[in-house]
C-alpha cells in the first residue's frame, strides 16, 4: 500500500509545543481536520479514475471507493500522532482493496497507471497545513 508522509514545518511544531497538557486532546482534532481535506481529494481523484479510459467496459462495483476511509488519530510508541487514509480490508470476494488501489495507482502489464494518491498529496499539501494551522491557532487562543 502506498504511504504518504507529510513533514510539518518547524514553525508549526513550535506552536504545538505551547499546548502543554492539552496536547493529547487537541492534536487529534487538528489531524482529523487536515485528514478530511486530503480524504476528500483522494475520494474525488479515485472516483475520477475508476472505470475511465478502459479498453473494455468497466467492471467496477464501487467497493473500492466505499472502502476508503480515515482512521482515528493515534499516538505511536515514539509519541508521534498519526492518522491514516486507506482502505478497509478485505473485499467481499476475499481479495485485497490495497492490491486494487496499488494496481490503479501504478498500473500493471497491459494496464496503464491511473494515479490518484500522489496527485492528492500534491494538490492538498498546502490546504491541509493551512486548515490544521488555523484550527490549532483557534484552539490555542481558547486556552
Amino acid at each position: 500500500m502506498a504511504k504518504v508522509e507529510l513533514r510539518m514545518p518547524d514553525e508549526f511544531l513550535l506552536k504545538i509545543s505551547k499546548l502543554a497538557e492539552k496536547t493529547d486532546e487537541i492534536l487529534p482534532k487538528v489531524l482529523e481536520a487536515g485528514a478530511e481535506v486530503v480524504y476528500s481529494k483522494v475520494k474525488s481523484n479515485l472516483s475520477s479514475v475508476v472505470g475511465n479510459n478502459t479498453k473494455e467496459d468497466s467492471r467496477s462495483t464501487g467497493e473500492l471507493e466505499s472502502a476508503l476511509g480515515v482512521s482515528p488519530a493515534k499516538q505511536d510508541k515514539n509519541g508521534n500522532f498519526n492518522i491514516k487514509i486507506g482502505f478497509a480490508e478485505p473485499r467481499s470476494d476475499g481479495g485485497s482493496n490495497a492490491k486494487i488501489a496499488n494496481i490503479l495507482e501504478y498500473g500493471k502489464s497491459g494496464q496503464p497507471p491511473k494515479p490518484f494518491l500522489k496527485p492528492a498529496k500534491t494538490q492538498t499539501k498546502n490546504a491541509c497545513i493551512a486548515v490544521m494551522e488555523n484550527l490549532l491557532e483557534s484552539k490555542m487562543e481558547n486556552l
